[in-house]
């Protein structure tokens, strides 16, 4: 689906959202397996090429982040299969033979722009949480069990837990480009 198909079905899917007291919350993932298998848990999949995929409709509560389903939209990139982290000083991390894609990476922040401007909110790390940081709010993250650690990097040599900050940078540029070509 293109981006502008994707933000007619955050339009149709947003006054779903209206029935919870909080704002939306995205939580961005991996799938943790190959660049062309999605899954249902997620909202949308992003693949390889950077195509994104509708896996399950926005009207529905995805499985996708412990504690934190309602109300929120569930986006993963598929890969990652194989992806180790250990916590140590530094952490070691290997992406596997499936780290994320250029594309991947391009197309994500260009689908939270969208959903900031749909929805109307910030792009801040209150609306938009790598499931690595939100799952340090919930104590299962790589502050403690290592045992969610989604996006903590975007590349093996990035520094720890940057991949949040680089994802909303990226969309905060793509949001501001969209704003300069109206």
């Amino acid at each position: 689906m293109t981006l502008d198909d994707f933000r007619e079905i955050l339009k149709e899917a947003r006054p779903s959202f209206y029935q919870y007291p909080q704002p939306v919350r995205v939580y961005l993932h991996w799938t943790a397996g190959h660049y062309y298998t999605s899954f249902p848990e997620y909202h949308i999949c992003i693949d390889a090429d950077g195509e994104i995929i509708e896996s399950l409709p926005l009207t529905e509560i995805p499985q996708a982040t412990w504690h934190r389903n309602t109300g929120s939209i569930a986006i993963a990139l598929c890969c990652c299969a194989g992806a180790t982290a250990y916590k140590g000083d530094p952490y070691e991390v290997d992406l596997g033979e499936e780290p994320p894609t250029d594309a991947q990476i391009e197309t994500l922040a260009q689908v939270m722009a969208a959903i900031s401007d749909v929805f109307e909110i910030p792009i801040d790390n209150e609306h938009f949480l790598t499931h690595a940081e939100a799952a340090d709010l919930d104590g299962y993250g790589p502050e403690t069990t290592c045992e969610r650690w989604d996006l903590a990097v975007l590349k093996n040599d990035d520094e720890w837990g940057s991949g949040g900050d680089i994802l909303r940078g990226k969309a905060i540029f793509y949001q501001q480009m969209e704003a300069n070509n109206e």
